[in-house]
């Protein structure tokens, strides 16, 4: 059925239940599992009268993003080894969220991307919009969306 699953996590309870559903379902299918997770880029404003920010300070700021992800990640392959499931992770830096998971699918050849969604509704989702809606529109593999 599917061979290679991608679970797009970002650390929340919620992501949580799309990578406990992602190993699960990696394990009825006897698929290998890809743990993805997205740091944002840190936002540097132009803006006159923006607080000055050492492009050392912005790498260090990174950097730690990056190592939460990372240690985000291994939670993930450890769950997943535990239950005989392998699992490749993934840390993307990317402030194009939806984009990075779809075009890591692609890469990774994934036959199956498993997400959840915050149920933004009304002007959260206007104003944050929905990354979900987003990788569900233009996402070439099928999508499980958990909430």
């Amino acid at each position: 059925m599917y061979q290679r699953i991608l679970v797009a996590t970002d650390g929340s309870k919620l992501s949580a239940k799309a990578v406990d559903a992602a190993i699960q379902w990696a394990g009825v299918c006897n698929a290998g599992v890809v743990a993805l997770t997205v740091v944002p880029r840190y936002p540097q404003s132009y803006f006159e009268g923006g607080a000055a920010v050492t492009a050392g300070e912005v790498s260090r700021v990174e950097s730690l993003w990056a190592e939460q992800a990372q240690k985000r990640l291994e939670k993930v392959r450890a769950q997943a080894a535990k239950d005989g499931v392998s699992c490749k992770t993934v840390t993307v830096s990317s402030d194009l969220v939806a984009e990075a998971i779809i075009s890591a699918s692609k890469k990774h050849k994934c036959d199956l991307i498993i997400m959840a969604s915050h149920g933004r509704k009304g002007i959260k989702r206007l104003l944050l919009g929905s990354e979900t809606q987003h990788v569900l529109t233009n996402s070439t593999v099928p999508v499980l969306v958990l909430r």
